[in-house]
């Protein structure tokens, strides 16, 4: 089993509960925000070691997770994989701003897993 807790922060939440099951089906701890404030608190108190994160949120928006978090030295180093509604120019712009991997709305489950496992293989 891989070890690894992975916090899923999106406001859709069938979306965010079919993958939570997929992940917990796959071994992995997850956790759930539904808006920027639940995802910043979330990733500096509860030791997250990976992010898979929505742009389209309440309350401030992806960009600012993602901003914050690498600006705070203990997840500056979190994986992080945007799923999000989004074109190439949104996927250049994430992907500036610190994002790990870019995966537009529906992502392929395969995919999405291998680029989990692989990021989460580098950082266990």
């Amino acid at each position: 089993m891989l070890p690894g807790k992975i916090l899923i922060v999106d406001d859709d939440e069938d979306l965010a509960l079919g993958l939570g099951v997929r992940l917990r089906a796959s071994g992995y701890e997850v956790d759930v925000a539904s808006d920027a404030v639940a995802a910043t608190a979330a990733t500096r108190n509860d030791g997250v070691d990976l992010v898979i994160l929505d742009l389209g949120l309440p309350a401030g928006g992806g960009l600012a997770v993602l901003e914050r978090m690498r600006a705070h030295l203990p997840t500056a180093l979190t994986p992080v994989i945007v799923l999000t509604a989004g074109d190439a120019t949104l996927a250049e712009r994430t992907l500036a701003a610190g994002a790990d991997a870019f995966f537009q709305k529906p992502a392929d489950n395969l995919e999405l897993t291998a680029a989990i496992s692989g990021m989460l293989a580098k950082v266990g």
